[in-house]
């Protein structure tokens, strides 16, 4: 399994409840491919910085989490086809080392 940070914009004209039924909903299916979620962190709602469909701002999420690939495509073709999600992008995270002094 490899590590992935998740970016998942969200339409910004949803309440608080949709986007966090959309979020759980995201988490879920990730457990459900064998992954495991790290850390979700919800930044809230923000402008974009051009029009993405007609809209112009959206709720920002980054989620952490740990899958393999079969999982991932199945996670990235779900978010691909649901309309509540505007962007979305995986980035797997340069890997951190400790310092030894």
């Amino acid at each position: 399994m490899r590590t992935y940070e998740l970016m998942m914009i969200s339409r910004g004209d949803l309440d608080d409840v949709a986007v966090d039924t959309n979020i759980r909903r995201f988490t879920g299916l990730i457990g459900e491919q064998g992954g495991k979620v790290i850390n979700v962190d919800h930044w809230g709602k923000r402008q974009f910085a051009y029009e993405i469909d007609h809209r112009t701002e959206g709720f920002y999420t980054v989620i952490d989490l740990e899958i393999d690939s079969d999982g991932l495509n199945e996670v990235d073709r779900q978010l691909g086809i649901t309309d509540e999600v505007v962007r979305h992008k995986f980035v797997r995270p340069p890997i951190r080392l400790k310092k030894v002094k």
